[in-house]
């Protein structure tokens, strides 16, 4: 049975940046990627619907990192450099929010978590 999507509120660590999205699947849908950044950062994420991303606080304390096609969007707090979302390349209609800056989340009670392959990416070929 699919669940109903659920509206979420997450932050950075200084708290200068909060927002909502609106997930689709829950904290069910949290992922880890392969790609070269992600892999680095570490962080998992789960999905959002992009519409859905509003930025309640900080939208100026944000800053962008992107490379390569430009399409996939990442956004960090200027203060604390907490990766908080990103706009995804596979589908920029959905956007990856931070699950450990998710209020209420306990990432490490999902562990282990699945992987994206974000080295064999489609835009890739």
């Amino acid at each position: 049975m699919k669940q109903p999507p659920e509206t979420h509120r997450a932050s950075c660590h200084c708290g200068a940046v909060v927002l909502e999205a609106t997930l689709p699947s829950g904290l069910t849908s949290a992922r880890r990627c392969t790609c070269s950044f992600c892999r680095r950062r570490g962080a998992a994420a789960v999905t959002a619907i992009a519409s859905s991303v509003n930025v309640i606080q900080g939208a100026d304390n944000l800053t962008l990192y992107t490379w390569g096609t430009g399409v996939a969007k990442h956004y960090f707090c200027k203060t604390c450099g907490i990766y908080t979302h990103h706009q995804r390349r596979a589908d920029p209609t959905q956007c990856g929010i931070n699950l450990g800056c998710i209020d209420g989340a306990e990432p490490w009670t999902m562990e282990p978590l699945p992987y994206t392959d974000g080295i064999n990416h489609e835009s890739d070929r």
